[in-house]
């Protein structure tokens, strides 16, 4: 009985995953020039443009990174709060928009080290960084056999099955009436602070990356990869 009630559960996270992030891609978007503005005005990042930030000392922006990663956590701990109080009937739409804010955190980390989502190879790019901060490892085989409006949803999927499995455990606390709310913050608390960590780790990599190749006059790999266009 028990690992039926965990299958159910990890089938529902799956979906609820799924569901969210699908929403994430199409409507919650961070808004580049808006969080530029912000960068200037409330953590007095010195740039005129994204660019800018390649002239900075690293640990300025890691500095910013921490913060920001902050902020989504109290979001998602308020948020988690909340909807905990309905134990597991209100796992769905929990989960839905604690993968909004799972996903504008990541892409404010992506802008804040230089990387934009404006073409298809950029908004590939920040798909890998969320599935580098799910633990699954996406191949550059299937990237390159991929448009973008396909590739994306198979990513989903996959770091849907993944952060299901992963979190299965934890969430199952839920089912604990007055304890839901507290495990609601917590766990939301913890799920967008690991999956904020690793996604820095990811931009910060690929930041000092472009910063040797700068200094070593190698031509820079802004876009280490390249979709086919969408012929469809």
């Amino acid at each position: 009985m028990a690992e039926e009630r965990k299958s159910w559960i990890r089938r529902r996270v799956e979906m609820a995953l799924t569901r969210g992030l699908t929403r994430a891609y199409s409507t919650v978007r961070v808004d580049p020039q808006k969080f530029l503005l912000q960068l200037r005005a409330a953590y007095r990042v010195p740039i005129s443009g994204y660019h800018g930030v390649f002239s900075l000392d690293i640990r300025e922006l890691d500095i910013v990174a921490e913060s920001i990663i902050r902020g989504g956590m109290k979001m998602a701990a308020v948020e988690g709060a909340g909807f905990g109080l309905g134990g597991l009937i209100t796992i769905v739409p929990d989960l839905g928009i604690l993968s909004a804010i799972t996903m504008r955190t990541i892409q404010k980390l992506s802008l804040l080290y230089g990387f934009e989502f404006n073409t298809d190879d950029e908004i590939a790019e920040l798909w890998i960084a969320a599935a580098s901060a799910a633990g699954v490892d996406v191949s550059r085989e299937l990237l390159e056999k991929e448009v973008v409006n396909k590739f994306v949803p198979k990513v989903i999927q996959r770091i849907a099955a993944r952060a299901s499995t992963e979190v299965v455990e934890k969430w199952a606390g839920r089912v604990i009436p007055l304890a839901s709310s507290a495990i609601g913050a917590a766990l939301n608390y913890w799920f967008v602070r690991a999956w904020g960590e690793r996604a820095r780790a990811h931009f910060r990599e690929r930041h000092l990356k472009l910063r040797q190749q700068s200094r070593s006059g190698l031509p820079p790999e802004s876009a280490p990869i390249t979709l086919p266009a969408n012929t469809e």
